[in-house]
């Protein structure tokens, strides 16, 4: 009698998408965890764990007060660049003001700092303050700056404000007597204020000789 064959029993079909094929890989390092920049904490061009460098701080400080627009009118048409004005200052005792043009505001700005850095400006001071009221003119724009007591702030706004805090003043009430519109001008008086200031290093100085003339003079007389 002949046997009957049973039915062989497949498996039921794999629903969703099944993954490819694994292929051997001819390169040794390539199934090692970091072998050849694959991981972490592998070689090759990955980062370092060392610490990070800090960048050196500038020893000075800018800010920004006026940006315009410049058009030129040539005979192939209109050009267009950026002109800015730029407070440059150390905060401690010394400013500048530069205004420079570039066809970008970033290259503007790059060399009005360079600019202002050239035009510093030694600030004779008292402390955190100015040693006295000084009221100038210069061209549209009339300031008269004025000492303060420790603790009172800078009481001014504008740029009269910005150039205060950049030379190193604490301490200090800045009014505009005339309401012109053009901070350069009005940057350029608070400068020239603050430069007019005798320095007191050469003050205490000279008092020191004449102490010392009247002192050899009354020695002098005391032997005769």
């Amino acid at each position: 009698m002949e046997q009957e064959k049973q039915p062989m029993l497949q498996a039921p079909p794999v629903s969703g998408p099944q993954p490819a094929p694994t292929r051997p890989s001819n390169n040794p390092g390539a199934n090692r965890r970091g072998g050849f920049g694959g991981g972490r904490s592998g070689g090759g061009r990955g980062r370092s764990g060392g610490p990070r460098r800090e960048r050196p701080r500038p020893d000075y400080e800018h800010k920004v007060l006026d940006i315009a627009r410049v058009t030129r009118v040539t005979k192939g048409g209109k050009r267009f660049s950026f002109r800015a004005t730029v407070i440059v200052g150390d905060e401690k005792g010394q400013v500048g003001l530069g205004t420079a043009q570039g066809t970008d505001l970033a290259v503007a700005v790059q060399k009005a700092t360079l600019q202002g850095r050239k035009n510093y400006v030694r600030i004779a001071m008292q402390g955190d303050t100015i040693p006295h009221e000084i009221f100038y003119k210069f061209k549209s724009a009339q300031v008269l700056l004025k000492p303060a007591e420790p603790g009172h702030g800078i009481k001014a706004g504008g740029p009269v404000r910005v150039i205060a805090q950049l030379s190193g003043l604490r301490d200090m009430t800045g009014k505009l007597i005339s309401r012109t519109t053009n901070k350069i001008n009005i940057a350029k008086a608070t400068i020239a204020a603050l430069s007019s200031f005798r320095h007191q290093p050469k003050a205490t100085v000279a008092g020191k000789k004449v102490e010392l003339k009247k002192e050899q003079k009354s020695k002098s007389e005391k032997i005769n």
